[in-house]
């Protein structure tokens, strides 16, 4: 089995070996944050090709030699930014991420938490990799299902309940999946921070039930989620993140403590989207 993720407008890659076997079309031209970052002008699928080919060198994604530890940040409020900041101020308990080479991971050690997602977009499918698997295991972490690497957010929270955690964040990428962790938080007495990521593409009957059941969500290019968000806080202009609820709200300022460049704080009528920054085409 390959390893399969979205990235760069959820264009499908697929990884074997270390190398990169598969490239699909992108669904936007540009997006705002790899032109910042990476200086990406045009989305293609040979930019793709590049992008993804520097994440295996930069942090050896999907080989044995996976850097997994981190505290170096990419963007200021990613998901992993976020989660790594609640976990070192005691706001989590626990996380339950997915991990190229690993699949669901519960994990409570900030760094690795950083370390797994600093570099992590839209992880579809994935294989067991030893050396990933051991790596996250000695800082802590609990692998979810290390005979497959499956990716199932809500069985990675029902383990890190029997481990013992209650105040959790779990990353979803689709309605079902925080509609179920909303039941199940109920049916344990848990506390989740439901943080909806890889977006980009879902209808508009997808954004109501992701954010009906989420406390933060990561717009990407999404279209529909710009259009319904109702955010308590949004954090950024052109790829907005959304706090939704009262506990995604203390979340996002959890993160804001630990940034060290100045902030600005204002109260205003949310969404704040202006048009020029906004990815090309929103999907």
């Amino acid at each position: 089995m390959p390893h399969i993720m979205e990235l760069l407008g959820k264009a499908r890659v697929v990884v074997k070996d270390g190398r990169v076997v598969e490239v699909g079309e992108p669904e936007i031209e540009w997006c705002p944050l790899f032109s910042k970052l990476r200086g990406v002008q045009d989305i293609t699928q040979e930019e793709v090709k590049k992008n993804i080919e520097s994440r295996i060198c930069d942090v050896g994604m999907f080989t044995p030699g996976r850097k997994l530890l981190e505290l170096d940040t990419y963007v200021a409020f990613g998901a992993s930014e976020i989660m790594m900041s609640g976990l070192r101020r005691g706001f989590l308990e626990t996380t339950v991420t997915a991990c190229d080479g690993a699949g669901t991971v519960i994990a409570s050690n900030p760094a690795l938490v950083q370390g797994i997602g600093g570099r992590m977009s839209g992880l579809i499918e994935t294989e067991p990799i030893d050396g990933i698997i051991h790596g996250i295991r000695k800082l802590g972490g609990t692998i979810l299902e290390p005979s497959t690497a499956a990716i199932d957010p809500v069985g990675g929270a029902r383990k890190a309940a029997e481990l013992g955690y209650r105040r959790i964040a779990v990353t979803a990428a689709d309605p079902e999946t925080a509609e179920t962790l909303r039941k199940l938080e109920a049916e344990l007495g848990l506390d989740l921070i439901i943080i909806a990521v890889h977006v980009t593409g879902v209808t508009r009957e997808e954004a109501k039930g992701i954010l009906e059941n989420s406390d933060i969500v990561i717009s990407c290019a999404s279209k529909s989620i710009r259009e319904l968000a109702k955010p308590l806080v949004q954090v950024a202009a052109a790829i907005p993140l959304f706090a939704l609820t009262q506990k995604g709200k203390e979340l996002v300022i959890e993160r804001a403590k630990d940034i060290q460049s100045p902030i600005l704080i204002n109260s205003m009528e949310l969404p704040v989207l202006p048009a020029h920054k906004q990815p090309k085409n929103l999907v």
